[in-house]
């Protein structure tokens, strides 16, 4: 099951990292697995987060998300984007745009691309710490089986079932954050109000989809187990369900429903790559070794997606979908605070890390309580059952 779901992952990074020492020495090696772990340690919240949507997405979908989902997060989050965003914030043809790319400069250095890509910086963090916030509002605003932290998650739950409560007080807060943070106040509101529009838009019309089409829509499932080559029986595509969901697995969706809940995986993965892809120009000004460096993690975090769906592992262990997204809503802060402090990315990672090991501690100890009390109720209808 590892080798399987992280062989790719594995050997890309082989070959990135000996590209690297080949064309660049010890050095770009040494930045290449640098931004590679520094990746790694910042989205692993986004793993968790991506697990609990590519659960309820059928096979076929789970693949792509590997493939072309990785292409996506490779070259066009860290690589094409914040190229168009230099263009579009500076004025500046696409040719200009890669041309100031390749002679590279300081951050600290005017005019130069990692200087205008910084300059962009609180547009970025207004659209993804909006985009993050109401994604972790509307979880902690939700009624669930399960709490972690139940003295605060039960009473944020009750105020909960006030309609649009999230959007709400996301509005207030960015309006706090734009007038206290920002320089360029209407740029802020407009970049922080399309980054919940997103959200709202890209994650309703998932639901709705879903919804409507139960599985899926069957001509659109069809085409998905065609495309993926699953051929047989309806035992056999029972038997891929459950392999890619674990021991309790959920239904999943195929069709329009998986089109859009893959959209807005791509969106949520591009919330969380931008603050690393600005914070990487402190390491290295070299957008392709930036682009190696991180797109490498990013294959990590995409592998372990799918090794967490298809291991159980958030059903075995229930608080670590809590963790995530408290994680989550403590990234949202740091963006918005980014917008005019400058956070480093350890703390970002440290955070993160902290939660969900937090969440997965308290899952391990919950486990262990329950294991006993069946242990102890057993034992005692064993021993009332004797003569």
């Amino acid at each position: 099951m590892f080798l399987k779901t992280f062989g790719w992952s594995l050997g890309v990074t082989a070959v990135t990292l000996a590209a690297a020492f080949f064309l660049g020495g010890p050095s770009a090696f040494l930045i290449v697995a640098i931004l590679c772990v520094l990746e790694i340690s910042v989205s692993f919240d986004n793993a968790v987060v991506n697990a609990t949507v590519l659960g309820r997405m059928n096979p076929w979908w789970q693949r792509l998300f590997l493939t072309v989902g990785v292409l996506i997060a490779v070259f066009g989050m860290r690589l094409i984007f914040p190229l168009l965003l230099v263009g579009v914030t500076a004025q500046l043809n696409p040719v200009d745009v890669v041309r100031l790319a390749l002679e590279g400069g300081s951050v600290d250095e005017p005019g130069t691309y990692a200087a205008l890509l910084h300059e962009a910086h609180p547009s970025i963090a207004a659209f993804g710490g909006m985009f993050l916030l109401v994604l972790f509002l509307d979880f902690i605003f939700e009624t669930r089986e399960h709490t972690w932290l139940t003295w605060l998650e039960k009473p944020l739950a009750k105020i909960g079932k006030l309609d649009q409560l999230s959007v709400v007080i996301s509005l207030a807060i960015l309006v706090v954050a734009a007038e206290t943070l920002a320089k360029d106040v209407g740029t802020v509101m407009v970049s922080g109000v399309l980054g919940i529009a997103v959200y709202i838009l890209v994650n309703s019309l998932g639901e709705l989809f879903e919804n409507a089409g139960g599985l899926g829509d069957e001509d659109d499932e069809d085409e998905d187990e065609k495309a993926a080559g699953i051929h047989g029986d309806a035992g056999d595509v029972e038997a891929s369900v459950s392999r890619t969901g674990g021991p309790n697995a959920v239904i999943q969706v195929a069709g329009k429903a998986a089109f859009f809940l893959f959209l807005y995986l791509e969106v949520l993965d591009a919330s969380f790559s931008f603050d690393g892809v600005i914070g990487a120009f402190a390491i290295s000004q070299n957008i392709f070794v930036i682009a190696a460096g991180l797109g490498v993690g990013a294959m990590y975090i995409r592998s372990l997606t799918v090794y967490l769906v298809r291991k159980g592992t958030l059903s075995e262990y229930v608080f670590l979908e809590h963790g995530a997204h408290w994680a989550i809503g403590a990234l949202a802060a740091i963006l918005l605070v980014g917008i005019k402090y400058e956070v480093p990315e350890v703390v970002t990672g440290l955070i993160g890390v902290g939660f969900i090991l937090a969440a997965f501690l308290s899952s391990v100890i919950l486990n262990r309580r329950n294991s006993a009390a069946e242990a102890a109720e057993e034992r005692a209808e064993s021993l009332a059952g004797r003569p």
